[in-house]
């Protein structure tokens, strides 16, 4: 049986916890939250260090340094952690939910994902060529498969 099947997100080494991560990069895209509905919203504006054509970040051992901002994923915030979206392992397994079908834990690949449209690869700008990052909002983030 799977590690992820067999044990809750506490349970969980650094490396069992570090591979649930399916790399879809649509934790590192900017949000904006409605000051009066506190709707959230997600925008193709991605972080800096996003390669946005692999959709994959290109410095993740030193994202801290360079983007103090980066929110890191623990057992510990995952249930304060909102914005999350539907589609993260990390979400999903805290919900009690199971990791879909596309996921690269469960094909060996990140394939799947990319062909389920989960990935941010190829749909995102740079944020430090973003103007006004309310023209940047964009619906398909919050697709949840499964």
């Amino acid at each position: 049986m799977a590690f992820w099947n067999e044990k809750n997100l506490a349970q969980m080494s650094t490396e069992e916890w570090e591979s649930l991560c399916d790399g879809c990069g649509k934790c590192c895209l900017n949000k904006l939250i409605d000051d009066e509905t506190e709707e959230l919203y997600y925008t193709n504006a991605a972080c800096q260090l996003l390669d946005n054509k692999a959709g994959h970040c290109t410095n993740y051992e030193q994202r801290f340094k360079f983007v103090p901002s980066c929110t890191k994923v623990t057992v510990d915030n995952i249930d304060s952690l909102t914005w999350l979206p539907d589609s993260c392992a990390y979400r999903r397994l805290f919900m009690g939910r199971e990791l879909p079908t596309w996921h690269p834990l469960r094909t060996g690949s990140k394939e799947a994902m990319i062909l389920a449209g989960m990935s941010v690869a190829g749909k995102v700008t740079c944020e430090t060529k973003v103007r006004d990052i309310e023209d940047h909002i964009v619906l398909w983030p919050m697709k949840d498969i499964e």
